[in-house]
C-alpha cells in the first residue's frame, strides 16, 4: 500500500517550480497529468446518467447490427 501526502502549493509557486523542470521531466509531468485527467473524466462520465444511457443504446444498436464500419464510412464518405 502506498502512502498519500496531500499538498497545496499556490500555482504560481508550482509554475515557478514546472519553469525549471528539464523538457523530459516536463513530458513526464505531461504523461502523469494526462493519465490522470483521463481517469477522472471516465470516473465523472460513469457517474453521468445521460452518458451511461447513450452507451447503452450505443451497445444496443452495435448488438443489432445497427452500425457502420470505420472502413464502410471511409469508402461512402470517398464516393460523395
Amino acid at each position: 500500500m502506498q502512502d498519500m501526502i496531500r499538498l497545496s502549493i499556490p500555482t504560481d509557486l508550482l509554475a515557478k517550480a514546472l519553469a525549471g523542470l528539464t523538457l523530459r521531466e516536463k513530458y513526464q509531468l505531461l504523461e502523469i497529468l494526462e493519465t490522470q485527467i483521463a481517469e477522472a473524466e471516465e470516473d465523472s462520465w460513469e457517474k453521468d446518467a445521460s452518458v451511461r444511457h447513450e452507451i447503452r443504446e450505443a451497445r444496443t444498436a452495435y448488438n443489432v447490427g445497427d452500425y457502420v464500419t470505420i472502413d464502410d464510412y471511409v469508402k461512402n464518405q470517398s464516393l460523395c
